[in-house]
């Protein structure tokens, strides 16, 4: 295989970056393997029920939206869990980063499946943050007075004994989680496809376990770095202190 030359570099970072050459592109054919093996999932289980949302329709005005109507002309829909429930002052600045970056690709995953963020507050809230953040092409719909988030683990109400403790969730507390969740469209139900579960299993050393990694530019783009990721970890305003 040819490689590139760079102007300057020495014959040991030649060598050396040949050999991590081959392990990215090895680790390019285990993703695609894994990309493979999400989609040969089997069915998932069907929805408890078609969850009514709330969210800002044509004419500007809230209105209810059930989970089946999400999909729009779609056999796919995406929800992903924004931390953001009426009890936070503001929303997590990890969930806010990562929907900065997914804004302007909501406008090509629209060409294959359909995309909305959901989070406990008030529709109104929600779409006074998309404002004020420059969201303009992000869908946000609010799951305020229904089940959503308790049954596919936007928040931690469900967690059994077990993973409460894994996740250091204190009895008799629960908070709001982020996730991507995947619902299909089958002939006899709407099912739930794939969650992104990666980021409630054990956390290993020196590996990131956010859900957003998928997808995520940001730490994408750190990982190119020399200095990497490290403890950095994105602020809502980077004004503050």
């Amino acid at each position: 295989m040819e490689h590139l030359r760079y102007p300057n570099e020495s014959t040991e970072y030649r060598a050396a970056r040949n050999a991590l050459l081959t392990d990215e592109i090895a680790l390019r054919a285990q993703i695609e393997a894994i990309a493979a093996k999400r989609r040969a999932l089997p069915p998932g289980g069907k929805i408890l029920e078609d969850y009514v949302f709330e969210r800002i329709g044509k004419n500007a005005t809230p209105e209810k939206v059930k989970l089946s109507e999400l999909f729009g002309p779609h056999d796919t829909l995406i929800l992903y869990s924004f931390m953001y429930g009426p009890e936070r002052e503001l929303p997590c600045p990890g969930c806010t980063h990562l929907l900065d970056g997914i804004d302007g690709a909501v406008r090509h995953i629209g060409r294959r499946a359909a995309f909305h963020v959901v989070a406990k507050s008030p529709i109104a809230r929600l779409i006074a943050w998309a404002h004020e953040r420059g969201w303009d092409h992000l869908s946000l719909v609010s799951t305020a007075g229904n089940n959503y988030d308790a049954d596919y683990f936007g928040d931690t109400s469900k967690f059994s004994t077990g993973l409460r403790a894994q996740h250091r969730v204190p009895e008799g507390e629960n908070w709001d989680e982020t996730i991507f969740n995947v619902f299909q469209k089958h002939h006899d139900a709407i099912r739930h496809f794939w969650g992104s579960e990666m980021s409630f299993a054990p956390t290993v050393p020196n590996q990131h376990h956010r859900a957003g990694d998928l997808v995520d530019p940001l730490w994408g783009l750190l990982d190119m770095t020399p200095e990497g990721r490290g403890d950095f970890f994105p602020k809502v305003n980077y004004g503050q202190t």
